[in-house]
């Protein structure tokens, strides 16, 4: 947003920099930013990871993104509270990226960890993103949290997180995470767990399958 006046600005990202801004001119010596990246676990209403957790319960052909190489953060969101507890205790200050795990994970490990706490047959298809595109598939919304490694979003999945690791930010495994999302969700009513709020619709990921494997045929 380099030259843009910030009266200009729209938006999430946008809006919360200029925040950010207010809060280091008022308090320059004792504020602490916190910089979640997707935020997951048990009672997430976006239902981002829990697009994932709940697909990959259901079992067969699942329809992944780009490269199973990618790689792919988040928190739990009980270990975003915890780590702001310690913020708050221990008096720091200063700005922190807060993601997770500690160390590099890949599409493929974040859904294989996920596959390890359900019983039921599944497997991976990684789809190229610009046929994805070309068949009516929308990266991040219809495939939550995926971000084309391209352009903007090349290093979005790369935080450093090297100050929050030395405060203090601790992690849950990434089974615990998946099992205690599925178990929530499979607690809520009948008709929300119909109704995920993001994700691909059974018939559009059947029809880009059926293409993608198409390719090359007749």
């Amino acid at each position: 947003m380099k030259g843009v006046p910030p009266e200009q600005w729209e938006g999430y990202g946008p809006l919360k920099v200029l925040s950010e801004w207010e809060v280091q001119n008022y308090f320059p010596d004792s504020s602490a930013i916190l910089r979640p990246v997707v935020i997951v676990g048990p009672g997430d209403r976006s239902d981002r990871f829990t697009y994932w957790v709940v697909r990959v319960d259901h079992g067969g052909e699942v329809l992944s993104a780009g490269k199973p190489t990618e790689a792919i953060q988040y928190i739990d969101v009980r270990d975003l509270a915890e780590f702001f507890i310690r913020v708050v205790e221990n008096g720091t200050t200063g700005v922190y990226n807060v993601a997770g795990p500690e160390t590099r994970l890949s599409w493929a490990e974040m859904l294989s960890g996920i596959r390890a706490v359900t019983s039921t047959p599944v497997s991976f298809t990684w789809v190229d993103v610009d046929f994805l595109i070309e068949h009516g598939v929308r990266p991040y919304e219809e495939l939550p949290m995926y971000r084309p490694p391209r352009g903007e979003w090349t290093n979005v999945f790369h935080q450093d997180i090297s100050r929050a690791l030395a405060k203090g930010l601790t992690f849950r495994p990434l089974a615990v995470t998946a099992k205690e999302t599925l178990d929530w969700f499979k607690s809520l009513p009948a008709e929300r767990q119909a109704t995920l709020r993001t994700g691909c619709p059974p018939e559009l990921e059947a029809e880009v399958l059926d293409a993608w494997h198409a390719r090359g045929r007749g």
